[in-house]
C-alpha cells in the first residue's frame, strides 16, 4: 500500500511564518532572496492541498485568516521543537549549542553572576547567554526562561513543578560603619538593635523590619523589630547610607565583602545572621535538562561553592570602642 503524500513540511511551515512576519508576498521573496511569483506559486499550491484559504490578499499586504493563524500558531511550535532536537543532536556531538536565557536578582546578578556567565560563554563559545535581571521572580515558563538564580527557593508551589538545586550558602548580617559606632556605641545583643538607627529595605509595599537573627551555637532564633528614620526599596543606596553613617544595616555577605575586608564597615553580633537568603538554581520541572542547561549548573555550583564573597572577620569591636582599621584584604 502507497503512502499517502504528506501535505505539510518544513519549507511549508517556514513560509507561512515569514509571509506573516513580513506581512506581503513581495516582502517574504525578498528576505529569502527569490522572485515574488515563487512565493505566491508556493502558497498556491499549498492551499489547494489543504483545500484552505491561509491569507487574505489585496494590494498592498496580506493578513492570516482565522486558519492561517492557527497554523502559524502551531507552526512555531513545531518549528521551536524542530530546533530543539536540533540542537540537542548537535550537543550530543560535540560543543554546546543554542540559547540560555536566564533570570537573577539585580545585586548578585550584576556583580557575582554577570561575570561568571561571561567565563562560562567563553568556555562553550557556541552558546548565547541572555541573563535579566529583575526583584521579582518571573514565571520561567510562560515567559520563556529556561531558569533562574535566586537568593530563595520557591515557596509556595509544588516541588514537584520545579527542580532546583542550592548553589552555595550565603547569610545576612548586621553592620555599621566605625562613624556611627563610634557616635552611638556597639549593640551587644539582638535586642539592643531596637535602640539603634537601623536601615530598613522596603520592597513591594512590603517594610523589612523584623529581623530574625538565628545563633550560630544552637540555632536559636530572637526576633528584633527595629526602627529608624531611613528606608528605601534600593538595596544600594541603603547600603551606601551605612558607609555614610546614617545606620546599622542587614546585607548580605555577598553585598558587603569588599566592605568588610576594608573596615568600611564592621561586622556586629558576629555570633548571630539571618541564614535565609542562600542562592539557588531554579528551573521548571523537566524529565530531563538540556546538557547545555545541566553544563551550566555544574559550572555556577563549582564557582560558588567556595562563597568567594566569604571574608576573614575584623575582630569584634568592643561596646564603647572604635573599630580597628584593617588593611584591606582579598576575599578568600
Amino acid at each position: 500500500m502507497q503512502e499517502s503524500e504528506s501535505l505539510l513540511d518544513r519549507p511549508d511551515l517556514e513560509l507561512l511564518l515569514a509571509i506573516r512576519r513580513h506581512g506581503s508576498l513581495a516582502a517574504a521573496a525578498a528576505a529569502a532572496d527569490v522572485v515574488p511569483s515563487v512565493v505566491t506559486k508556493r502558497l498556491a499550491a499549498l492551499e489547494a492541498r489543504l483545500q484552505l484559504k491561509l491569507f487574505h490578499r489585496t494590494t498592498r499586504r496580506v493578513a492570516a485568516t482565522p486558519e492561517g493563524e492557527v497554523l502559524c500558531e502551531r507552526a512555531e511550535r513545531l518549528l521551536e521543537e524542530f530546533r530543539d532536537t536540533e540542537r540537542e543532536l548537535r550537543e550530543r556531538q560535540g560543543q554546546p549549542v543554542g540559547r540560555i536565557r536566564l533570570a537573577a536578582t539585580l545585586g548578585f546578578g550584576r556583580l557575582w553572576l554577570g561575570p561568571a556567565l561571561a567565563d562560562f560563554q567563553a568556555q562553550y563559545p557556541q552558546l548565547r547567554v541572555e541573563l535579566q535581571l529583575t526583584e521579582r521572580l518571573p514565571d520561567l515558563v510562560v515567559e520563556g526562561f529556561d531558569g533562574a538564580v535566586w537568593l530563595w527557593s520557591v515557596r509556595g508551589q509544588r516541588a514537584s513543578d520545579w527542580s532546583g538545586r542550592r548553589l552555595a550558602r550565603n547569610q545576612r548580617v548586621v553592620v555599621a560603619s566605625p562613624a556611627y559606632l563610634e557616635r552611638r556605641g556597639t549593640p551587644r545583643t539582638p535586642e539592643d538593635l531596637a535602640q539603634h538607627d537601623c536601615l530598613v529595605v522596603r520592597e513591594h509595599d512590603q517594610r523589612f523590619d523584623v529581623w530574625r537573627l538565628q545563633r550560630e551555637r544552637d540555632r536559636t532564633e530572637t526576633r528584633v523589630r527595629v526602627h529608624g528614620s531611613l528606608s528605601s526599596n534600593s538595596g544600594e543606596l541603603v547600603r551606601d547610607w551605612c558607609l555614610a553613617g546614617r545606620g546599622v544595616m542587614l546585607r548580605s555577605m555577598w553585598d558587603i565583602a569588599p566592605q568588610l575586608a576594608s573596615g568600611q564597615l564592621v561586622r556586629l553580633l558576629p555570633a548571630y545572621a539571618m541564614v535565609d537568603a542562600d542562592i539557588h538554581w531554579l528551573a521548571p520541572h523537566q524529565a530531563q535538562l538540556p546538557r547545555r542547561l545541566r553544563l551550566l549548573v555544574d559550572f555556577l555550583a563549582e564557582r560558588f561553592r567556595s562563597e568567594p564573597w566569604r571574608v576573614k572577620p575584623l575582630p569584634a569591636a568592643r561596646p564603647g570602642s572604635r573599630p580597628p582599621r584593617s588593611a584591606p584584604s582579598r576575599p578568600a
